[in-house]
Order: structure tokens, then sequence, then C-alpha cells
């Protein structure tokens, strides 16, 4: 992280150059969430501003465009009416706070737990979809230049090569790349895609729209992908009843866009898209922790995202079996499986688990000295302690799973298989038990899988 003084330095710098008047005696405070770049909110002469950030240079490196093409993005698509923010200034070598940009902070709040209890939210969704349906109005002409568009084959080819570097060796996310690849439809005219358009990126004030953030992975391509990776079930956190951004139904989301959009949504192209984020989301979360390795950013959040794959292939694993066999589906959930050989401590020692816990329970007590991002980064630490401790009990797979991830990619007969698909369920359900057993799908999962209430 950013040392503070060097952070108030460059600040001043930046409020000098662009004319924001003079920095607040307050210290800038972190914002929660962004699990990418930083975030920091600050006040100079008594107006409210964030800095957006990353948090080394190193971070941006292999990015198809930096912060200055990004800032200039969200100018465009705020003067094409979206709820975008107002760009003040991008950062420059001088200001030594590296690469970034400060905005206008703007009313509401991105915290998905108080948006998702709002008072309207038919309203709400369907304000979304309104601006949704204006970003997609955006042309090359209207955004500037090094905004990419996408090739789908080279987009999923891209993502095959991300899961060979992070070992190949994770069977349910090869099964869905070899989806991808047989499944992939035809190019259609590219519109401007937001690329992370869902719960956690939008700020809301009570019931109302103030704010479409976090641009940076923004792209031309296909309309589907960004309505699809909303709806994802990562992204309704608590309220997996209401697909649709963790607000209403898809059916509602998608006449709502339609009606602002002027055009019709094919099913088929939403499916695609909707395995394809998720596929990307289970790579993105994996690649989290080899950022923290190689040292581009070593904040505790990385690590602990890294295990959120295994949410996303229980995910992709509910979606990918609706191709089974009805047979295969209706298998019994297999469990082929030994436990791991574990190696006891002398009688009379704490054991792991107890070390753990001991130290779960220490960081309880110090939480009301917290506050801010360190408050959040307290209950990141102790979700770490929980995951080192579940794990003592996990299964492993008897199945080499590089092989099976082999086998996958090479389009044998997958979920064809006899009793395949019941082994990844098992699978998939030792592994999301340790990872996130608090996770609205494995709820779901158990129901249809094994019968449970």
């Amino acid at each position: 992280m950013i040392d503070p003084d060097t952070l108030q330095a460059g600040l001043a710098r930046v409020c000098a150059r662009a004319g924001l008047g003079v920095l607040g005696g307050g210290a800038p405070q972190r914002l929660t969430g962004g699990a990418v770049m930083e975030s920091w909110r600050f006040a100079a002469s008594e107006s409210a501003f964030v800095l957006r950030r990353a948090p080394s240079l190193a971070f941006m490196e292999g990015r198809p465009y930096g912060h200055a093409v990004e800032a200039a993005l969200i100018e465009a698509a705020h003067a094409k009416g979206v709820t975008a923010p107002e760009v003040v200034a991008v950062l420059e070598q001088a200001d030594g706070l590296g690469s970034g940009f400060v905005m206008r902070a703007l009313p509401g709040t991105a915290d998905p737990k108080v948006i998702l209890g709002c008072d309207d939210p038919d309203g709400l969704l369907k304000q979304a979809a309104r601006d949704l349906a204006r970003i997609h109005r955006l042309r090359p002409a209207d955004v500037p230049e090094g905004v990419p568009v996408m090739d789908y084959r080279a987009a999923i080819a891209d993502l095959k090569a991300q899961f060979m570097e992070a070992g190949g060796d994770r069977p349910i996310i090869a099964l869905g790349l070899r989806w991808l690849e047989d499944n992939c439809p035809s190019e259609v005219e590219p519109v401007l895609n937001h690329g992370d358009y869902r719960m956690g990126n939008l700020l809301v004030e009570g019931s109302a729209l103030t704010g479409v953030l976090d641009w940076e992975i923004a792209h031309f391509g296909d309309r589907h992908e960004d309505l699809a990776f909303g709806c994802m079930a990562v992204w309704r956190f608590a309220r997996y009843d209401r697909p649709a951004l963790g607000l209403g139904s898809i059916e509602h989301y998608i006449a709502a866009y339609e009606t602002e959009a002027g055009v019709t949504i094919e099913p088929a192209r939403f499916r695609f898209w909707t395995i394809y984020r998720t596929v990307w989301w289970a790579l993105g979360c994996l690649k989290m922790a080899a950022q923290w390795r190689s040292g581009a950013d070593r904040m505790l959040e990385r690590v602990v995202i890294s295990r959120r794959t295994s949410e996303q292939e229980l995910d992709l694993l509910l979606l990918l079996e609706e191709d089974a066999p009805q047979k295969e589906r209706e298998r019994e959930v297999a469990k082929p499986f030994i436990s791991r050989a574990r190696v006891q401590p002398p009688e009379g020692d704490a054991t792991v688990e107890e070390l753990v816990t001991a130290v779960s329970e220490w960081l309880e007590t110090v939480k009301h000295r917290m506050e801010g991002h360190d408050r959040f980064q307290l209950a990141v630490a102790r979700n770490a302690l929980g995951i080192v401790a579940r794990e003592m009990d996990i299964e492993y797979s008897e199945i080499d799973r590089q092989d099976l991830s082999a086998y996958f990619l090479s389009g044998d007969d997958s979920l064809n298989s006899k009793g395949l698909l019941a082994r990844l369920r098992f699978d998939a359900l030792e592994m999301i038990k340790v990872d996130s057993p608090k996770y609205s799908a494995l709820r779901v999962a158990r129901k249809k899988w094994l019968g449970e209430n």
C-alpha cells in the first residue's frame, strides 16, 4: 500500500495542478471493494473527490490501455448521458502517485448489501438497463483510440492460454473452455461494452442510480456479454433468487433493456456469454494469487480472492450440466475419493485448527479499533484463517486433475461419460465447502444434487 505521506504530497500536487483547491486536512480514506484497483476518497476546498490508482506500475503491464484512455472513455460516456463520474485530472509522473486519475465524488454507496435492500429494486433495475443501453450506443468515433474490439475466438484462446499458464489442472474450467470453443457464435456489429457492469460497480442512493464505476476493461463486443455478466450468480450476492443484478428477474431486466435499446436479445447468445464470463472470472480469481506471488500487489485480498475460483467452478458446472444426458444428470453424486493423510501433533498439543481459531478470535477482539479499509482487510484475514481451518478436512479426488483437464480440452465424450458428471459434482462441493461455505449457489447445488432442503 502507498505510504500515507507520499499519498498526501502527491494529492496536493494534483489538486494544485488541476485547480481543485487546497487539499483538506483529513487523511485520504481507502474505500473498500475493488478487486483490482485502489480507490481513495479525499477532500479539497470542501469538495469531495476520489483517486483511482493502480497498486503498482507493474500491475498495469499487459493491459490493453492505461488510465489516460480509461479516463477519456468515462468522459465520453458522461457526455452521452451515462450516469458516469466526472473526471477532473489524470495522474502525471511528477505527481508521484503512479498510474491513475481523479474523479469528482458522487453520492450514494456501492455496497451490494445496502443496495439490494433498497425500497424499489424493480425501478433500480430499469435504471440499470437504461444506462447499459446508453453505453451500448457509443461507437468507436465516440471514444478515445485504444479501446479494443473483441475477437471472440482470440478471446477464448487467451483464456485457454491463461488456464495452461495457471497449471491446467482444473477439470471444470477445462470443460467450460472446450464448450466455448464448440459453441462460439458468429460475431455481430460491436457496441461499447462496459465489461464489468454488475452490482458492486453501480453507485446507488436510495433507489436511484447515481454512478457507473470501474471502466478499466471496457471494449467493443457483443451487447449480450454485458447483459449476461451482471446476471452471474456471484454478482447476485445473497439474492440468488433475483438473478438480474440481485434486483429482479432476467426477463424484466432484458425487457427493460430491449425497450431502451430497441433491439431483441437472443437467449442462446445470452447463455454463451454467461458461460464465457463465468470461465473468465474463474481464471481472473486464479490469477490473483499469481499477482501476489509476483509482488505486483501484496494485498491480502489477492490470495483470498484466488480461492473464490471454486465458486465459479460450481456455477459453471450448474450451467454446463444442462447439456449432459438425462441419465447422467439423474445419477447420484459419486464419492470415489480418499481423505488426505494428516500428521497428528503430539497428544495435548494445540491442533492447527485450534491455532487458527485462536488467531481468528483474537482478530475479532481488535475489530473495534479498525475503520475503513483496515476493517475490511481484517474480515478478509479472518476469512483466510477459516479457509485454512476447513482445508484440514478436505477430501481429494483419486482422478489426476491434469489428465482429466486434458481429456476435456481434447473434446472427448466429456459429460457423456458414465459417472463423470457425478464425480465432478462431488469435487465441486468439496472445494467450495472449504473456500466459500456461505456462497449462495452452494445451497442451490446441494438441493439439486443431494436433495437437501
